[in-house]
């Protein structure tokens, strides 16, 4: 039987924005937008692989605060976990994993080709957005309420 691995995702939000990240690599995901973060180590909480993620790839200090509702697979064994975090410190700059990063609003985030994986947690993490969660405020969201964001 195999071991699920966690890979963490951060729907990072900063003044009403949520933070996407293009990827550069590996060829198969570069040019697609996703929720940045990645695995867990061993012995590493999910909070804390968060904020070290988020510190190698974009240069920023982060505070997670509550985790998205669902867990969504990815390539065998890892599945995504997504916790919202507020910007702490730092400007967000991609310098391991990703060419490009935007902030987008709750009303933009569907201008970018998100990983299908990341798709229900961008859902989330927009409605959460749009309904004036601010970036210390962020209760759990059912995966089950937020599907039909892109009509799923």
């Amino acid at each position: 039987m195999t071991t699920v691995r966690v890979v963490v995702g951060g729907a990072v939000f900063d003044r009403g924005r949520l933070l996407a990240a293009r990827r550069s690599a590996p060829p198969e995901l570069a040019g697609r937008w996703e929720l940045p973060g990645g695995k867990l180590e061993p012995g590493e909480s999910a909070r804390q692989a968060l904020v070290r993620e988020l510190r190698e790839e974009l240069g920023v200090e982060v505070e997670p605060l509550a985790r998205i509702d669902g867990e969504w697979p990815l390539k065998p064994p890892y599945v995504l976990h997504v916790w919202t975090a507020r910007l702490l410190a730092g400007e967000v700059r991609p310098l391991q994993d990703h060419d490009e990063l935007r902030w987008l609003t709750p009303d933009r985030v569907d201008e970018v080709d998100w990983l299908e994986a990341d798709r229900p947690a961008v859902a989330a993490a927009a409605r959460l957005l749009s309904a004036g969660v601010t970036d210390s405020d962020t209760p759990s969201v059912p995966q089950e309420t937020v599907r039909d964001h892109w009509g799923r």
